[in-house]
């Protein structure tokens, strides 16, 4: 039986990709490559025609999972809801674990990126915020306790 051999990256379509890059930069993640991305390959996987698209790849230092951020040129974006809250349907969030949640949300707080709700904390072993960036993309951020 064929069988999945790990999670590779997730895939976000942006307007504006040089301010979500610099986002994801400020997060912690590095810049592992970017490209532009045109002809048969892409028109057959987005069922896209004429497609073209400029993506960067991001990585979190030391990490094998990526987050991949997409720009297309042609076909014109769709708007899709840049409030989006945790109940619709869809991709909900990224999340990454940090180690200090309180600094994390007081440098993106001063960058202009605010929290949705506020500092939760679960059964006493986590601490969680959400954080929107760019383009209404959720981040929640994670910090173990104890």
């Amino acid at each position: 039986m064929p069988r999945i051999l790990r999670f590779d990256h997730v895939g976000i379509t942006v307007q504006n990709l040089e301010k979500a890059t610099e986002f994801f930069v400020r997060l912690g993640l590095e810049i592992e490559g970017s490209t532009f991305v045109e002809g048969d390959f892409i028109n057959t996987v987005t069922a896209l025609p004429n497609a073209r698209s400029e993506i960067v790849m991001l990585r979190i230092p030391g990490g094998d999972t990526a987050v991949e951020l997409s720009s297309f040129i042609r076909p014109a974006h769709l708007s899709g809801s840049p409030q989006n809250m945790a109940n619709e349907l869809g991709i909900r969030s990224l999340s990454f674990e940090v180690d200090d949640l309180q600094g994390q949300v007081e440098r993106l707080k001063a960058q202009g990126y605010g929290l949705v709700g506020g500092i939760g904390t679960y059964e006493g072993s986590w601490k969680m915020a959400y954080i929107r960036g760019p383009e209404g993309i959720l981040v929640a951020l994670a910090q173990r306790l104890g």
